[in-house]
């Protein structure tokens, strides 16, 4: 394993276990880049590629509406491991 792959595998991955919150190896993740959930990885194992290209409105309490509102991320032109944010809705 080199040095990447140990950084990738020490991060949290959104909505995971909180007793088992590290990605695991045989799992594909994008990074979330900016926003309320800067730096998390979201599992998008099995997504299809419309799904990848639609991103994803995920729920959080850290954003500008509080418990009830949502961040928005959308894949990164050019680099489909790297998920931008778009702002958050309620």
């Amino acid at each position: 394993m080199d040095r990447d792959e140990e950084q990738l595998l020490r991060r949290r991955v959104y909505g995971a276990d909180y007793d088992h919150p590290g990605p695991r190896p045989e799992r594909l993740y994008a990074e979330l880049v900016g926003g309320p959930l800067d730096g998390l990885l979201l599992d998008i194992t099995g997504w299809t590629q419309t799904e990848v290209d639609t991103g994803v409105s995920l729920q959080t309490e850290l954003g500008q509406f509080g418990p009830d509102g949502r961040a928005l991320y959308d894949p990164r032109p050019g680099d489909p491991t790297r998920w931008d944010w778009g702002g958050d809705t309620p």
